[in-house]
């Protein structure tokens, strides 16, 4: 695609491409009988929902506005957890929910209460202490973790209106690691899953990577049923949006310290934290590792975070003012986590159909001064 005429900073989805990891989703469904829900945390561009609605069960919200926006614009079943609720949030969820997990059994009992008559599907969120990531920070098992109940604060005696468990330990991994935390799950809480009427298995599955391995994730999906005669949940959001987005951003200026530096019209602090959080390193069309093409730069983002740098690249030209670097697999973990740190320019929001780029949201001053006072 030639996006010269697209407004920059931009994140554009590609509707096929998110329509071919719909469908790989939909044979896991098919194969399994297993439900799928969007996590909104992870890929929440309700304008595509209608889309995405024809292939999952519904979404899982971490808040209020969260399950709001599920309910209002997506359609099919609302499920919500989060480490603690307020008294507030937990009212408003019961109007939107059709499932409500907890984190602790302190947040049971203090909200089972408040349930009469037609009341949502209750859960606890399990941690079953089996780590099978490098980054802490996307750990829900690391050590002191705050998420999910461990098997020695695990009170068996206090299941009543609880019809399922929730774990989710992984983050952007294979089906190995979740076969992996399945055994840590039976091995912990294996007792306590016949009285069960569903397991979520959470998210962090890469089921749309090329190299996933769907066949075991059936395999395992459908032994897990047959064994404990519960309904199994997944809750992918990277998976649903995977390689189908990307950022468009402009060249506004080259700087030299020590080696030439871009200055771009967008920001990792700003519109891709994972950049720093995680951390990883964006692939640009076109770019290649330092050294490796003729010509090296430094890409950073024009906020005053002095660490607002994307990272170092090759190019067969030299950048100049005006030119567009392309960030591939931009849909998910990016337009849920921008900020307007500095009153920096939002990137506006496409979807691309085809060779038509269809630009559905645009950002102004309004949009920033709104979210002060």
């Amino acid at each position: 695609m030639n996006f010269q005429d697209t407004p920059t900073p931009c994140f554009i989805v590609d509707e096929a491409k998110l329509f071919s990891n719909l469908e790989t989703l939909a044979s896991v469904k098919a194969r399994t009988d297993c439900k799928i829900l969007l996590a909104l945390k992870g890929f929440a561009m309700w304008p595509l929902f209608p889309i995405i609605g024809k292939f999952l069960d519904g979404v899982c919200a971490s808040s209020p506005w969260e399950a709001r926006l599920g309910r209002e614009e997506f359609g099919g079943e609302v499920h919500a957890f989060a480490a603690a609720y307020s008294g507030d949030d937990f009212a408003e969820l019961l109007t939107l929910c059709d499932e409500i997990d907890f984190n602790s059994f302190a947040q049971f009992k203090k909200f089972r209460s408040r349930i009469a008559g037609v009341s949502p599907a209750l859960g606890l969120r399990i941690n079953p202490e089996c780590s099978t990531q490098d980054h802490a920070i996307y750990d829900p098992c690391a050590p002191k973790s705050r998420l999910g109940i461990t098997r020695d604060q695990f009170d068996g005696e206090s299941l009543d209106g609880i019809s399922g468990l929730h774990f989710h330990t992984l983050c952007e991994q294979n089906v190995d690691a979740l076969e992996t935390t399945l055994k840590a799950v039976e091995e912990k809480f294996g007792e306590f899953l016949p009285q069960m009427e569903w397991v979520n298995f959470g998210g962090g599955h890469h089921i749309t990577r090329a190299d996933y391995d769907v066949d075991r994730l059936c395999e395992l999906i459908n032994a897990f049923k047959a064994k404990y005669g519960v309904q199994v949940i997944l809750e992918p959001g990277e998976a649903v949006a995977l390689n189908a987005g990307v950022l468009i951003a402009s060249v506004l200026d080259i700087v030299h310290n020590e080696m030439d530096i871009a200055i771009l019209d967008t920001s990792c602090t700003c519109h891709m934290p994972d950049v720093l959080e995680m951390p990883y390193r964006p692939v640009i069309t076109g770019a290649g590792e330092p050294g490796e093409k003729a010509h090296t730069v430094r890409l950073a983002g024009l906020s005053c975070l002095a660490g607002d740098v994307i990272g170092d690249y090759s190019f067969d030209q030299p950048l100049k003012p005006g030119d567009q670097i392309e960030f591939l697999d931009m849909a998910h973990y990016t337009m849920v986590k921008t900020t307007f740190f500095n009153g920096i320019q939002h990137p506006a929001i496409a979807i691309q159909r085809g060779d038509e780029i269809d630009v559905v949201r645009e950002f102004n001053y309004q949009d920033y001064k709104n979210r002060l006072a």
